[in-house]
């Protein structure tokens, strides 16, 4: 299993591309490619944990964002998440991001994986 540590952009880099490939085809759970997603994945949160900071935002925040400052496009997320209506759905908070979701755009965008994970509300933080 070709599997390394992630010490810098470059060696993100490498493990976005190899989980990337397991977007289309996830692996069968049990098998050594699925073993090497969740290990490859977990590499990943805890490089972007430790090296990126993550804006306390919400995930629709987050990906306007993206489509405001970094030039993407609501059309792009539709390409990514399958449906324009989907991507509408994510935007006006109506539907949460599945751990798929989160993987695909962080992969395609580069946005931290946990800046795309669900924030608990601020009621729930006191």
């Amino acid at each position: 299993m070709d599997i390394r540590p992630i010490r810098t952009e470059a060696d993100l880099d490498w493990a976005l591309a190899e989980v990337a490939r397991y977007f289309d085809e996830p692996p069968e759970l049990g098998t050594p490619e699925a073993d090497r997603f969740d290990v490859l994945s977990t590499l990943i949160a805890a490089y972007e944990a430790r090296e990126h900071e993550v804006p306390a935002m919400p995930v629709a925040a987050v990906l306007r964002y993206a489509i405001d400052e970094l030039g993407r496009s609501q059309s792009e997320l539709a390409a990514i998440l399958g449906s324009r209506s989907r991507a509408s759905e994510v935007l006006h908070g109506k539907r949460s991001l599945t751990p798929e979701m989160i993987a695909s755009i962080s992969a395609a965008w580069h946005i931290p994986a946990a800046a795309l994970l669900p924030k608990p509300a601020l009621a729930d933080a006191a």
